[in-house]
Order: C-alpha cells, then sequence, then structure tokens
C-alpha cells in the first residue's frame, strides 16, 4: 500500500470519537508498512490537532442554542451550578485530572470527551488544551507500549499461574 494513504487511514481512524489512539496506533503498527515511531507521531498529532477543533466547535455549538430561552436557562441552572460548586477543585487540578481522563486509554475517554468535560467544568480554551496536549502524549505512549510489547505483556502476569 501506499505511505501516503496508510498515513490517512492513521489520521482518519484518530479523528473516529471513541476509537482514537486507541485504534489508530495499532493499526499503524500491525497492519501498515509504516515504522511504529513514524505510527506514533502521525497518531498523536492528528490527536492534538483535533482537540482545539472539537472545543471550538462544541464552543460555536453551544452558544448557538443559547438563542432557544429554554437551553439558555437549561445551561445556566445546570452547567453553570455544576461549575460554581465544583470550582474550587477545578482550580486546583483541573488540567491534572483532564489530562489523566484523556491520558488513560479506555473506553469513553480521550479528546472529545476530554475537550466535553473540560468545557462543562469551565476550563478556559488554554487550560484544556495542555490537559489535551499532556493527555494525548500519555496515552500515545501507553497505547504504543501496550501494542509493541503485544502478548508479552500478559506473559509477565500469566507466569505463576
Amino acid at each position: 500500500m501506499d505511505m501516503l494513504f496508510e498515513i490517512g487511514v492513521i489520521i482518519f481512524l484518530t479523528f473516529i470519537p471513541t476509537l482514537e489512539l486507541r485504534a489508530s496506533i495499532p493499526y499503524g503498527i500491525f497492519s501498515s508498512s509504516i515504522h511504529w515511531s513514524l505510527v506514533f507521531i502521525v497518531a498523536v498529532v492528528a490527536n492534538i490537532v483535533l482537540a482545539p477543533i472539537v472545543y471550538i466547535f462544541l464552543n460555536k455549538f453551544v452558544h448557538m442554542f443559547f438563542r432557544f430561552s429554554k437551553f439558555h436557562r437549561f445551561y445556566h441552572k445546570n452547567v453553570e451550578l455544576v461549575q460554581n460548586k465544583i470550582h474550587k477543585n477545578v482550580e486546583k487540578y483541573g488540567e491534572y485530572g483532564l489530562a489523566l481522563f484523556i491520558g488513560v486509554p479506555l473506553p469513553g475517554s480521550g479528546v472529545y470527551t476530554g475537550v466535553l468535560a473540560g468545557y462543562c467544568v469551565g476550563l478556559d480554551y488554554k487550560r484544556t488544551m495542555i490537559a489535551s496536549v499532556f493527555g494525548v502524549l500519555i496515552a500515545g505512549i501507553l497505547v504504543t507500549v501496550i501494542s509493541l510489547s503485544g502478548n508479552s505483556i500478559f506473559n509477565i502476569f500469566l507466569k505463576g499461574v
């Protein structure tokens, strides 16, 4: 297969919600002819680029619905109340918690849900992007290490059994 096509597939998989790095890195390592280090770089950069796109789209989408009074009241009643209640913890642990949430490669975590969570708890754009970059780096490293170690990682835990 053409290398540019394989890179395009890695980027495409990275942009799919719920798949992101958890799918694109193993695909690149096991199903393409690209070296694992380039797979890592392409997938991580694509996932980092995704963060501001999701944030900007979410911000525009929410503000578009502010035109409807019921949505505006619901948003202010529910979201802003929660933001005010957890403000102290968000100020103290916001980026770290969000980076860990994005970084742990489990179903439901990743840039899409991480940016949504950061937006909902009131993290500003800059703090959400910082958390996203570190979270994506953590997830990329974990998924790459797990993929490269393959079955040998499970043998470590199963030796005594």
